[in-house]
């Protein structure tokens, strides 16, 4: 249904639609649906008013409504959109306000600003079958029909401006467990910085866990564990606020003593909230493992200290007697809460090339301990998986072809600013489409994890300064809008953005081809994915449009609910 008049105009479209406020909605309506059980979904309700509207409420009405949420999609600054040698195939190519933040609705309701589409942002996030069975008064799910989710607007005095209704058909069959693994780095120092509080006080651990929490639900199962401070886009000789899990203590002739008490609460925490895999921050700075990452220690003079940092030789005596003494302890911690087979290792962030022997002499160093551990990179090089060095690659989406064509096993993949030019990102001026993509390659090219640096990086490039990501979301210009973050920090914990949302629905994409392929194999799968394209599906060729996309999920849906 669309209301068209004069003074107010609203219209259902999909999740995969950004709308601005500086130009008219061209974007089809989108008010019908299929879902499975357990599943997220979304779609919008745009409105344009010809005059400014404060109050402006809005309301929705539909008997899944115990598991729904609507927010007003906001809109954020971008000074850095894109780069010079990035690709056309976006949104815009200029500095503005971009539609991205997901914020509560409030008590104040919303504005409507004259001649602007604005969005609304409907989510369902759909209970198991289990759960919707033992629900009061709900029967069989065989037994359910099609649901309609009223959404409407009124004006502060309660007059009614227009709405939309929606249809979500949710199939009989339950979106399966993600087996992907996904992990997206979060700063934890940003999270001090930002919320103004000690690190590791009551109220640091409160937020690591609402941020954490947040990020399971979107699909993300393994936590980057600072065991010392991630040496992670730190400038050289500078260093970043000292998070660091592991207490050192320094003991005499280079000696030392380790607690792991703060190590075991973030072991509990994770196994509490759905984390199943330990991700341990690095050991080796960034860019080449020619240095030791930064770790405090309590000193015999009495107060802590820094004892290793920039200044530290990587395979020099000091760091690598350091290392003999804190692996096989923390082997033993590992053994201990049994996290033999959730636990992996990092040796240095993205080598390149000319790094390759400081990198393998830096890894020999750890593998002497931790030779039983999975370690895995995010690189571009094939050459370091050829030799050994890195069991389980993550070559960048743009990167990942020789690693396909060998048929290395395990593989993972990521991307982040580098990767601006045909594959699939999640920049603020990107469709959402392109986003969305990611969840189908995914599973035809049967990758295994996906790593992105930056869940909440609301610093400057190199940490040299923190930054309001409300105001500034290019890390001062280094990066275009869209890499460093994925949320915003809310009074009490992270706010979605839309490329989060959207992200998530490539994730169950993914689970949703997992699903067909148990009922009618994977060769079947994968010639639905391909069917009426030009060429086969790639990393780099792929359909652009997001009905496409709708689509071929509507399509995948039936091919369940029919198998």
């Amino acid at each position: 249904m669309t209301n068209d008049q004069p003074q107010f105009q609203t219209r259902c479209i999909s999740s995969l639609v950004k709308v601005f406020a500086d130009e008219p909605l061209s974007a089809p309506s989108w008010s019908k649906g299929t879902a499975l059980w357990s599943e997220t979904y979304a779609f919008q309700v745009a409105y344009r008013t010809e005059q400014s509207l404060h109050p402006l409420r809005v309301f929705a009405s539909s008997e899944l409504e115990p598991w729904m949420s609507v927010r007003a999609v906001g809109l954020s600054p971008s000074e850095l959109p894109t780069y010079a040698h990035s690709d056309n195939k976006v949104l815009r190519q200029t500095p503005g306000l971009y539609p991205d933040l997901l914020q509560p609705l409030g008590q104040e309701g919303l504005r409507g600003y004259p001649g602007q589409w604005r969005a609304v942002w409907v989510t369902v996030e759909l209970p198991t079958r289990a759960e919707w069975e033992a629900a009061s008064g709900h029967g069989s799910v065989k037994d359910v029909r099609p649901f309609s989710i009223d959404v409407w607007f009124e004006d502060g005095e309660g007059t009614k401006l227009g709405g939309e209704q929606f249809v979500l058909d949710v199939l009989p069959a339950e979106l399966p467990e993600q087996r992907l693994i996904h992990t997206e780095w979060t700063h934890y120092d940003c999270l001090a910085s930002y919320y103004g509080v000690e690190v590791f006080s009551e109220r640091h651990w409160e937020l690591i866990e609402r941020y954490a929490s947040a990020a399971v639900r979107h699909g993300m199962n393994m936590l980057l564990t600072p065991i010392f401070t991630p040496p992670l886009d730190t400038a050289i000789g500078g260093e970043r606020l000292t998070v660091q899990l592991v207490d050192v203590e320094t003991a005499g002739d280079g000696n030392y003593t380790f607690g792991f008490d703060k190590l075991g609460r973030w072991v509990e925490m994770c196994n509490r909230i759905g984390i199943q895999y330990f991700e341990f921050s690095h050991l080796f700075t960034q860019w080449g493992a020619k240095h030791a990452p930064k770790i405090v220690a309590k000193v015999s003079e009495g107060g802590e200290k820094r004892i290793f940092g920039w200044e530290t030789d990587a395979t020099g005596e000091a760091y690598e007697k350091f290392l003999g003494q804190f692996l096989p302890e923390l082997v033993a911690f590992i053994r201990e809460h049994g996290l033999e087979a959730r636990s992996y290792f990092h040796v240095s962030d993205e080598p390149s090339l000319e790094q390759l022997d400081a990198y393998r002499s830096a890894s020999a160093i750890l593998k002497k301990h931790l030779g039983d551990f999975p370690f895995f990179e995010a690189l571009s090089d094939y050459n370091f998986y050829e030799q050994g060095l890195v069991p389980v690659p993550i070559p960048a989406n743009d990167h990942i072809d020789k690693f396909l064509e060998n048929g290395v096993s395990p593989l993972w993949t990521y991307y982040c600013c580098g990767q601006s030019v045909e594959v699939s990102n999640r920049f603020f001026n990107m469709p959402s489409a392109r986003n969305r993509i990611i969840g189908y390659q995914l599973y035809k090219f049967r990758i295994q994890g996906f790593l992105h640096w930056g869940y909440n990086f609301w610093n400057t490039q190199h940490s040299v300064s923190a930054l309001d990501p409300y105001r500034v979301t290019d890390a001062g210009g280094a990066f275009a809008s869209g890499d460093a973050f994925v949320v915003y920090p809310g009074e009490e914990g992270p706010l979605d953005s839309i490329r989060w949302e959207v992200f998530r629905e490539a994730l169950q994409d993914l689970r949703a081809c997992e699903l067909l392929e148990s009922r009618i194999g994977r060769e079947q799968v994968v010639e639905l994915l391909d069917a009426g394209l030009e060429t086969p599906l790639t990393f780099r060729n792929y359909p652009r449009d997001a009905d496409w996309l709708l689509s071929k999920r509507q399509e995948i849906n039936e091919r369940i609910a029919n198998s």
